[in-house]
């Protein structure tokens, strides 16, 4: 079968990867689109370190081909959106509803995956860029099957991110003052968050103009293409800012822009060694740096809140994908969304 491997040195799209049967508790998915997300480019780059060779990809949906011992809840043809949290549901992180905090859920690679007498690992126990990948039962949430798959693939990771850090981990309340610094598919999806959390001012930055229309679709009442001009909007600062980006002076610039009892909310992935620094006297007003893993999500019932959601047109899916490409282009997928010409791209099997 067809998938996207990268062996520490490039990547390939190879027709010769092999997946193995579901065991207990897991489900065999034959993946219909995947979006392609930063994350993704990151382990290319080494922002991310992962062991090779290893098929990408962590944001698809797809159709449940088969299940394994004691798989109930989804069955062969259901649809299903793909999380990438693996966690143990037993341990007291699950127990108390935090399964983004499950120490079973991270730094614990699989290999599902072979190519010859070869194995190959999952990327975040979920490898979305293969016809077919094998998961966890948690991780394959049904949803309704009049949703498009190449939307629906984009809940996963990006919605579940961006506005679950909005409205699980920030808690924005009515009436609240959001600043997002970027726009890409993170930022996006905090801007339709803060939406949804009934936000009054709602200020979108980005250095590229031509963001500000769909920015503007998505829920910001404002935009900017600095962040010095947000002081001239929110002239005491903003409740909750958050850095989409990845890029550690844009941390300090999200410290300072707080208001009194302010939140900064930090999405964007640095290099794993960097490190950030702000005024510690700048946080003394009650204000709060906060970490955010996956959007703080709970994925079986957030997938299919934001399913519900998208039913009733409260939440863009279909905007968020700029292109769709057969998996054979994903080197063309890769170029624009590195240059920053699509929001999301969605790879095709």
């Amino acid at each position: 079968m067809r998938g996207v491997v990268f062996d520490g040195g490039q990547v390939r799209v190879v027709d010769d990867l092999a997946v193995r049967e579901p065991g207990p508790g897991e489900v065999l998915v034959a993946i219909a689109a995947a979006g392609l997300c930063h994350s993704d480019l990151s382990v290319v780059d080494g922002t991310i370190p992962f062991p090779v060779p290893v098929v990408l990809g962590h944001e698809g949906a797809g159709v449940v081909e088969a299940v394994g011992a004691g798989v109930t809840h989804v069955a062969p043809g259901d649809h299903v959106a793909l999380s990438t949290l693996a966690n143990c549901g037993t341990c007291a992180e699950c127990d108390r509803g935090r399964p983004t905090m499950c120490r079973r859920a991270i730094g614990r690679p699989g290999q599902p995956f072979t190519r010859g007498a070869e194995p190959v690992y999952q990327f975040a126990a979920n490898s979305a860029f293969a016809e077919r990948t094998v998961v966890k039962a948690v991780q394959a949430v049904r949803i309704p099957d009049d949703i498009p798959l190449t939307s629906a693939a984009l809940i996963g990771c990006g919605v579940l991110t961006g506005v679950g850090a909005v409205l699980n981990r920030a808690r924005v309340d009515r009436g609240d003052s959001v600043v997002v610094i970027g726009t890409g598919g993170i930022g996006l999806n905090v801007l339709q968050g803060a939406r949804l959390a009934g936000a009054l001012r709602i200020v979108a930055v980005d250095a590229n103009p031509a963001k500000e229309e769909t920015a503007r679709r998505f829920g910001a009442t404002d935009f900017l293409t600095s962040a010095q001009g947000v002081r001239d909007l929110l002239p005491t600062g903003a409740d909750h800012v958050f850095e989409c980006v990845g890029r550690v002076e844009l941390i300090r610039r999200a410290v300072d822009l707080l208001d009194r009892h302010g939140q900064a909310v930090l999405l964007g992935v640095p290099p794993a060694t960097a490190e950030a620094s702000f005024l510690v006297s700048s946080l003394y007003l009650d204000k709060s740096v906060l970490g955010c893993r996956y959007g703080s999500s709970r994925p079986q019932r957030d997938i299919a809140l934001y399913a519900e959601l998208y039913r009733q047109g409260r939440l863009l899916l279909d905007e968020l994908v700029t292109a769709t490409y057969p998996v054979e282009d994903f080197e063309k997928a890769r170029a624009e969304a590195e240059a920053g010409r699509v929001a999301r791209a969605v790879l095709t099997f």
